[in-house]
């Protein structure tokens, strides 16, 4: 039989906190006013709100925390549960263990608030228990006037926007033309401010069988937001391609369109991609920040060889220089930054991108518009005749792109490109591949480099690996020596990450420079491993490699690094990051 749970004031008068007749008043006020015993002992002076919220832990089994602590109130991790949330039901999250949310509550009867969090955090709870006043002081404390900086690294949740609109009488649809004061205008408004403030790289909104998915990319990972009505489906992406400049009307096809907008006094583009779907059209947001194109090489990732190495290269008067990787691994960001380093009075640079991402005073930045014949090959035939010094082609994706770019580093310019492809060495063979003459190849290419980017560990949790995975550490090749004498970390989680162990991201490279091995190899159009290996033998660094030193130095963790450089040995061992 389950133990009989005791009654509030029967704890309250075995403290000896309460008499009885102190009771017996307070439930007549509770029963003439509707209110729970425990409020009407405070409201009649009886007792404190923190004896009842301590009777209560008691009475249901629970922690009782102690606001006014200094330990407690540090453990506090704000960035685990949206704004609106902590302020509208009075909850403190204590951070997560083992994948569940430890809560401060008021009131354990909720049990509907508790169902409510389940579904919105989308985890476990655990709960503790402190005084409703407590929880509003420490709230309004820190995030109100004079309470010193906000706990909040964020602007409140979308969801009082959404609540504005939910008003059946009204019709969404109208708000794109409204005022500024619109709820799809507030809401469309908040979802950027938020996502810039949170350091996002992207913002997608994907339309569901019953939902509108908001999800943001922050340092490479895709992070849901909410779930917003379906019912403003329409009126949503409607705002969003009226202030990217797109057909509003047309959804059978994609469009792309650019916002410009200040964020916190900043002026950032958006670039934006409509997407038909099944469920409607996907729009993604991509966020384009001027400071990220322009932090220096030093702070990419570069080791101080490869640096070293990667400074000759660019400031040589000729030949190409081919950025590889796929989608989103930092090419565009390394090429700028070289530019940024090369761009002076006495060099003319001319590049040509398929869209400008980034606008640089200096530079001679043409736009590829492939739809009135505006395409990379007749800016690349234009810009040789303006005598530039550096060119800046934003993708090789043909021969004849290809052919030009060769033609023009023979003839004395030096040409910076990217390529799609895997590692260094299958650039030589891709080249040959797209029509390409071997000797063209050899004679031309100065250097290609391979680059990924990985995720930083947080410098504030991040904590030392007793027991690093050895299948892990066999993938990197690293041994237990290297262990011992090295600093392997691993993620934590706190506030200031939002409980993922990771901030900020860099690039692991791979930078094989041409030598007449090299060279002989590609006019024999040899295979992409006896190039991987001259290569090495002349001093290149893998992905591998180089990612090794990033672990060792306890920037990252093995896991960021075996999937992006050991992807096929990973799953040849079954092993899932």
């Amino acid at each position: 039989m389950a133990r009989q749970r005791k009654k509030l004031g029967e704890i309250l008068q075995e403290w000896g906190t309460v008499s009885d007749s102190q009771i017996q008043q307070a439930l007549g006020i509770a029963k003439g006013s509707g209110k729970r015993l425990g409020e009407a002992l405070v409201e009649a002076g009886f007792c404190k709100e923190e004896d009842i919220a301590k009777a209560l832990a008691a009475q249901f089994d629970m922690e009782f925390i102690n606001l006014g602590g200094g330990e407690v109130t540090d453990a506090i991790d704000m960035s685990s549960v949206p704004e609106d949330l902590v302020k509208k039901h009075l909850i403190l999250p204590l951070g997560k263990v083992d994948g569940r949310l430890k809560l401060v509550i008021h009131d354990p009867m909720d049990l509907e608030l508790l169902d409510l969090l389940r579904f919105r955090l989308n985890c476990e709870i655990d709960t503790a228990i402190a005084s409703k006043g407590a929880i509003k002081s420490y709230i309004d404390g820190m995030a109100g006037p004079g309470g010193g900086a906000s706990i909040f690294s964020e602007e409140s949740l979308v969801t009082e926007s959404v609540d504005v609109s939910m008003d059946t009488s009204v019709d969404t649809s109208v708000d794109i033309a409204a005022g500024e004061d619109a709820p799809i205008i507030r809401l469309a408004h908040r979802v950027i401010t938020e996502a810039v403030r949170n350091r996002a790289s992207d913002i997608h909104i994907e339309p569901m069988e019953d939902r509108v998915l908001l999800r943001y990319r922050i340092d490479g990972v895709c992070h849901v937001r909410d779930n917003l009505p379906k019912r403003m489906q329409s009126a949503m992406l409607a705002r969003f391609k009226l202030m990217s400049g797109v057909n509003i009307a047309e959804r059978r096809i994609p469009q792309d369109g650019r916002i410009k907008m200040p964020v916190d006094g900043e002026l950032i583009d958006f670039r934006v991609s409509s997407c038909p779907a099944y469920h409607g059209e996907s729009i993604v947001l991509r966020i384009l920040r001027p400071e990220s194109v322009k932090i220096g090489l030093e702070n990419l990732g570069f080791e101080p060889d490869n640096l070293a190495e990667f400074n000759k290269i660019i400031r040589r008067p000729n030949g190409i220089f081919l950025v590889t990787g796929p989608t989103g691994s930092g090419k565009t960001t390394t090429l700028y930054s070289a530019l940024d380093v090369l761009n002076r009075p006495d060099r003319k640079i001319i590049t040509a991108e398929d869209p400008v991402e980034y606008n640089f005073t200096g530079m001679n930045q043409c736009q590829v518009r492939e739809n009135i014949g505006l395409t990379f090959a007749s800016i690349l035939r234009a810009m040789l005749r303006q005598a530039p010094n550096i060119i800046l082609v934003g993708e090789i994706r043909d021969h004849e792109v290809a052919e030009i770019g060769i033609q023009a580093a023979l003839t004395g310019h030096l040409v910076f490109s990217t390529l799609h492809t895997n590692d260094a060495p299958s650039a030589i063979t891709r080249l040959i591949d797209m029509g390409v003459k071997p000797f063209l190849v050899s004679s031309s290419i100065q250097a290609v480099m391979a680059q990924r980017l990985f995720r930083l560990l947080c410098e504030r949790c991040r904590e030392r690996d007793p027991d690093p995975e050895s299948r892990l550490m066999q993938l990197m090749r690293i041994n237990d020596e290297e262990v011992d004498k090295g600093n392997v970390c691993r993620p934590k989680g706190c506030g200031h990450c939002g409980d993922t162990g990771f901030r900020g991201r860099k690039a692991i490279f791979e930078l094989m420079r041409m030598n007449p091995e090299l060279r002989e190899l590609a006019f024999n159009q040899a295979t992409i491993g006896a190039i991987r290996d001259a290569a090495v033998r002349a001093g290149m660094r893998d992905l591998v490699g180089d990612g090794k030193i990033k672990i060792l130095r306890g920037d990252t963790c093995a896991s960021e690094i075996v999937r992006f450089a050991q992807a096929e040995n990973l799953m040849e061992s079954n092993i899932d990051i």
